[in-house]
């Protein structure tokens, strides 16, 4: 069992960051496939990024902009956001699975068995 933790949402002007954090315990985090999805009101939870043991992914809405990352020994993964816009607003979830993913399961909300309960941004204009 893996337990989930997010942190760092909250309400910042366009053109601002934030780092949000993901905490997990339970299982050998480092065996992890940890990512991050979104799901802003009324639409559906959309992958933002994810970091595995080969290496990173990101949606093409925000990678330009965002970096996944992950300190092993605090077992935590990170999501820096920078150059925030009005559409980033939702609710980020941290999801993470021992599976092992392929450059195209990562991407999808199915392949991960665990989920915390999500942390808000707000991106004002």
């Amino acid at each position: 069992q893996v337990q989930l933790a997010e942190s760092g949402g909250g309400l910042v002007q366009a053109g601002g960051s934030l780092r949000l954090s993901c905490a997990a315990s339970g299982r050998a985090f480092s065996s992890l496939a940890m990512g991050w999805f979104r799901q802003a009101p009324g639409k559906e939870r959309d992958f933002v990024a994810a970091i595995t043991w080969s290496g990173t992914y990101y949606a093409d809405s925000v990678k330009t902009r965002v970096t996944i990352s992950r300190d092993n020994a605090k077992n935590t993964v990170y999501l820096q956001m920078n150059t925030l816009k009005p559409e980033d607003t939702a609710v980020y979830y941290c999801a993470a699975d021992l599976g092992r993913q392929t450059a195209t399961s990562i991407l999808l909300a199915d392949s991960y068995t665990y989920w915390g309960q999500g942390t808000r941004v707000t991106v004002s204009s």
